[in-house]
C-alpha cells in the first residue's frame, strides 16, 4: 500500500541528507519525492511502501513527520495532456485531488478526499 509522509525539515544544507540517509539505512526505497519551501522550512513529501518503518527512521534521525496518509498511485503514458485527462475524470467522478507529484517510472501520487472512489478511477 503507497503511502505519502510529509516530513519537515530545517531549511539548511544537510537535512535533506539526514532524511536520505535515514531512509537508506533502514532500508527503505524512496517511490517518489518533492519539497518545497514553506514559511522558512522545507516541506518534503516522500513516498514509501512501509509507512511504520519509514516513520520510524525519520524520527530516529530527529526530523519531524508532519503528516501521513494512505495515496494513490498511476501509471500514465509520457504525453502532453495526460494531466488534464486524469484530473477531468476525477473531477467528473466528483473526487478532489488534494495533493499530487511525479513518482518513479512514468506514475502520478495522487492525495484524494475518497480514496474509494479514487482508487476505481487509477
Amino acid at each position: 500500500m503507497p503511502w505519502d509522509l510529509t516530513v519537515e525539515l530545517e531549511n539548511r544544507p544537510g537535512t535533506l541528507a539526514d532524511l536520505g540517509a535515514a531512509l537508506g539505512e533502514a532500508g527503505i526505497n524512496i517511490d517518489g519525492i518533492c519539497g518545497f519551501p514553506s514559511e522558512g522550512r522545507g516541506v518534503i513529501h516522500v513516498l514509501v511502501d512501509n509507512a511504520d518503518g519509514a516513520s520510524s527512521a525519520i524520527e530516529s534521525a530527529g526530523l519531524t513527520i508532519r503528516g501521513r496518509r494512505e495515496v494513490l498511485v498511476a501509471t500514465v503514458d509520457d504525453r502532453p495532456g495526460i494531466l488534464g485527462d486524469v484530473a477531468r475524470r476525477f473531477a467528473d467522478a466528483g473526487v478532489n485531488i488534494d495533493l499530487i507529484y511525479l513518482a518513479t517510472g512514468t506514475r502520478i501520487v495522487l492525495g484524494v478526499d475518497n480514496m474509494e472512489a479514487g482508487q476505481e478511477l487509477v
